[in-house]
């Protein structure tokens, strides 16, 4: 495995991709709602045959400084990571071309960073189709100008790319019933002797352990199995991804998201674009760029990203 196992990962720096792709997560639809549940990405051809190029350095500041041949933003992507990122064979509003695919056309939320931050940069976006585990080095090789790839920092990866700010910020949460009796509780303290259920193998499981004195069920196989379990009253609560919870709420209007003051530790799952090294003034104003996605227009965008996403 090329990317970091949890077993030794730091709290923080495992990436959102190495918790879906270690869980097994992607779409699953039930009852008219998509669910992230277990049928991994394959992984993609990486991309040898997509034109090369090579990085700009910062030769200036300001407006100025500019990325790749100053026309054109190559985004580096796998295209196979719903909700994230995919491919469509129909171009649309919400879509741009994957430049090394024919016919063929990126989508999710990934995408529409990426739209944001080239039209501020005054650059048409192209997707350039590639294995996850090759997006670092094809950013280096100016293969790619940009990774926009579910991807987040880590130590390990700032040695090789210089990391944008987060442009989105995925948490794990607890959901009960409105009647329950943990309705109102806001410690863990508070949750002794709740029944608790998460999805097996992934940190939604294992952050139950960080909850005293609760009766940490056996997982659930998928997110739906896991869900099922709090509707037909076999759990109590049930560890949850925190972007969609209100896609969850408006499918099951008897649910709740716990306001905790108790926080789980390592649970959250930042996503940062990646540019090559050397290239200050660019990075500044992507993270400018990203400044401007307020919290709301980025949960719009991950709803829809969700309602859109392929079964």
């Amino acid at each position: 495995m090329t990317k970091n196992s949890f077993a030794n990962a730091q709290p923080g720096q495992c990436s959102r991709r190495d918790f879906l792709k270690l869980s097994g997560l992607t779409a699953f639809s039930v009852g008219g709602m998509m669910f992230l549940t277990g049928c991994g990405p394959a992984a993609q051809d990486s991309g040898d045959d997509a034109d090369a190029g090579s990085a700009t350095d910062d030769t200036a500041a300001g407006d100025n400084a500019t990325l790749g041949d100053g026309t054109t933003l190559r985004v580096g992507m796998e295209a196979a990571y719903a909700p994230y990122n995919w491919q469509v064979s129909e171009a649309s509003d919400y879509t741009i071309p994957i430049d090394n695919v024919d016919g063929a056309y990126a989508d999710g939320y990934d995408v529409q960073v990426a739209k944001i931050i080239a039209d501020g940069l005054g650059l048409e976006p192209v997707a350039v189709k590639l294995d996850f585990a090759a997006l670092i080095d094809s950013l280096n090789n100016g293969q790619i100008d940009i990774v926009c790839a579910g991807m987040s920092v880590t130590p390990e990866r700032e040695d090789s790319a210089d990391f944008s700010d987060s442009y989105v910020d995925d948490d794990i949460v607890m959901i009960t019933k409105k009647d329950s009796a943990y309705a109102g509780a806001t410690t863990f303290a508070e949750l002794a002797g709740a029944s608790i259920m998460g999805q097996a193998a992934t940190m939604y499981d294992d952050v139950i352990e960080q909850i005293p004195d609760v009766n940490h069920m056996t997982p659930g196989e998928t997110v739906p199995a896991v869900v099922e379990s709090l509707a037909s009253g076999t759990s109590d609560i049930i560890t949850y991804s925190m972007l969609s919870v209100p896609k969850l709420i408006e499918t099951y209007p008897d649910f709740v998201e716990l306001e905790m003051t108790d926080k789980f530790e390592g649970s959250v799952m930042p996503d940062n674009a990646a540019i090559a090294k050397g290239q200050d003034a660019i990075l500044e104003q992507i993270n400018e760029i990203i400044a401007t996605i307020s919290d709301e227009d980025r949960q719009t965008m991950w709803n829809e990203c969700m309602d859109r996403q392929p079964a």
